[in-house]
């Protein structure tokens, strides 16, 4: 599983005891090529993604410093591997709509959103630019508000949240137990 959160590097399972197994510590691995993906969505610039794949940590030593990408210089590397890949790709969509399609971390990895350079381009060509936050308000938009648009100056001009009613419903606190039950279950809730 790919996750990207430092915090569920050490983790403490089966607290329930019972059917929950038998108590343990356990944890995640944090996968470079999530780090590398954001790296590359966030960068502005070829020089500005080989600053931030140099300052990637990839270990730390005896005495708990961080040893980077720099140190064992390969961040050097790594951006010449990628020198293609900031560049976005230009698709067409079946309504024949221009459309950049360019990294996009999901959002329990990273920050799950498509690549600034991408709007950039976008803004620069069109007179509106849609770009998608995935992983929900509390999520995607979250992050795309808080790192996305800090890190590339940019600031967009609405937003459109997308909810369906058994979702609202769901979430509401006022359906708990039959709407838990029938979302396990695939079917709608109770009370309209």
């Amino acid at each position: 599983m790919d996750v990207n959160d430092r915090a569920l590097r050490n983790v403490r399972i089966a607290l329930g005891g019972g059917e929950a197994g038998i108590e343990r510590d356990t944890g995640f691995d944090i996968t470079a090529a999530s780090e590398i993906m954001a790296i590359l969505a966030l960068a502005e610039s070829i020089p500005d993604m080989r600053k931030r794949l140099g300052r990637i940590i990839l270990a730390l030593t005896k005495n708990a410093k961080p040893v980077t990408c720099d140190d064992i210089k390969v961040a050097g590397s790594m951006a010449a591997i990628l020198t293609d890949a900031i560049n976005p790709n230009l698709l067409q969509t079946i309504e024949n709509t221009p459309v950049f399609v360019h990294t996009g971390p999901f959002a329990n990895i990273t920050h799950g959103n498509s690549s600034i350079l991408a709007d950039r381009i976008a803004l620069g060509l069109s007179d509106y630019v849609v770009t998608e936050s995935g992983f929900g308000a509390d999520c995607g938009l979250e992050k795309f508000v808080n790192i996305k648009c800090r890190a590339s100056k940019l600031r967009p001009s609405c937003a459109v949240l997308v909810a369906s009613v058994r979702a609202l419903k769901i979430h509401s606190g006022m359906f708990k137990d039959g709407c838990r039950q029938a979302f396990r279950q695939g079917s709608f809730c109770g009370k309209s």
